[in-house]
């Protein structure tokens, strides 16, 4: 079965993971047509012209609109809204938005019987979660929440592990994801601004997702403080933040964000996580655990004899081989390798295998991905809603404490 997709932005996390990965689907006969709407014609214009892209997939091509030819300053934030009309029913739909227009956007791919793959976070508030998942279960439509974390190995092995027990019970934890200096350059300074997003809200919400998929745990309580600073066209932005996440077993997490790594340093960002645990080992005594990613590099060293043309590249590198990377396994062309990739895969793959299964079988497939919890769905992935809007009172409010509540998704 080949589904078509129509995916709704065409910004860095397009270029950056999401087209390409597409792509490898298309080559592997998992998927039909590509079409990709931006709201301008310079966006869809430079993902279409990528020479990376091009290089590694040959022949590969997708449906551009607007039509950048025709019209090169085109802009139309609503024609996403005409192609969702003309897609047949039941194919796949990418929201890859800013934060804020996530909610419309999935609303009218679910209105128009589409599957969902979205960029995390999902929405920015609870109630448009549940109405989401609401509607999605009413037309037995698959909704993944693409928080590619989930799906590094190291996280897996963490989650298997914690819940066997053989950390004990998290109790603390400190988290950092620094992305670098140039994002105040791109199209952020747009649309992460203060009255819509901020650091923690766009970065942070990863280690959330993360400590709450390897622990079981549910957040109960999130601070956030802020720290605006203004981007090159003058907006203002939460652009560092620190949150403090509460747990409901009394664990704390902190979490450090800002797009303030410096163009100068090594690899494309600086981040990881550290938590401490406590139990009991098995001769009844108290022992403690521990549990380091350092997810920035893997300890790979570069120094090249010129300086790559990519923004925020260095001459001296410290290279990720595992969030996604292009490789030459003998072509054509080039493919993509990483949990990045993997991410897109996973929730493409059940997406396909709901829309295969007889229509009175969906419901239960669609039980089953929320009860398994490794693809976040608007079910089993609820807690991230809360912790952002909750999170979002505290920064606009200088940093209080803002309980969470926990409601059963309807």
């Amino acid at each position: 079965m080949k589904l078509d997709v129509l995916m709704i932005g065409g910004g860095m996390i397009a270029h950056d993971q999401i087209l390409p990965s597409l792509y490898q689907l298309q080559r592997r006969s998992m998927l039909g047509d590509i079409t990709v709407v931006a709201q301008s014609a310079p966006t869809i214009r430079s993902l279409a012209e990528n020479e990376l892209i091009r290089k590694a997939f040959p022949g590969h091509t997708f449906k551009a609109y607007p039509d950048y030819q025709a019209n090169p300053t085109a802009r139309d934030p609503e024609l996403y809204k005409s192609l969702l009309a003309q897609l047949k029913p039941r194919q796949i739909v990418i929201v890859a938005l800013p934060d804020q227009l996530h909610y419309e956007a999935v609303m009218a791919a679910l209105r128009h019987n589409q599957h969902l793959l979205v960029v995390k976070p999902l929405v920015l508030s609870a109630a448009q979660a549940l109405e989401i998942e609401a509607e999605a279960r009413k037309r037995n439509l698959v909704v993944g929440v693409e928080y590619h974390k989930r799906l590094d190995d190291r996280s897996l092995l963490a989650r298997r592990r914690y819940r066997a027990g053989m950390f004990g019970e998290f109790k603390l934890g400190t988290a950092r994801l620094m992305e670098k200096w140039y994002y105040r350059h791109s199209n952020f300074q747009n649309w992460c601004t203060a009255e819509n997003s901020d650091a923690f809200t766009y970065i942070g919400c990863h280690y959330v997702d993360l400590v709450a998929f390897v622990t079981g745990l549910k957040p109960v309580a999130v601070s956030v403080y802020g720290i605006k600073d203004r981007y090159p066209n003058g907006n203002e932005g939460y652009l560092y933040t620190d949150a403090r996440v509460i747990w409901e077993n009394g664990a704390c997490l902190n979490v450090q964000n800002s797009l303030s790594f410096p163009d100068a340093a090594p690899g494309t960002n600086t981040q990881g996580i550290t938590m401490y645990f406590a139990g009991t080992g098995p001769d009844g005594a108290p022992r403690g655990g521990w549990l380091e990613h350092s997810d920035q590099y893997r300890g790979l060293k570069y120094s090249y004899i010129q300086e790559p043309s990519s923004p925020g590249a260095t001459m001296f590198t410290e290279p990720s081989t595992d969030y996604f990377q292009y490789v030459d396994l003998g072509g054509p062309g080039l493919e993509v390798v990483g949990y990045g990739f993997r991410s897109v895969e996973f929730i493409i793959r059940n997406i396909l295998q709901v829309e295969a299964a007889p229509e009175g079988d969906r419901p239960r497939l669609l039980r089953e991905l929320d009860e398994a919890g490794v693809m976040a769905t608007p079910a089993n992935s609820f807690y991230n809603e809360l912790v952002v809007e909750a999170g979002r009172q505290s920064i606009l409010s200088g940093g209080r404490e803002v309980a969470i509540q926990q409601p059963s998704p309807a």
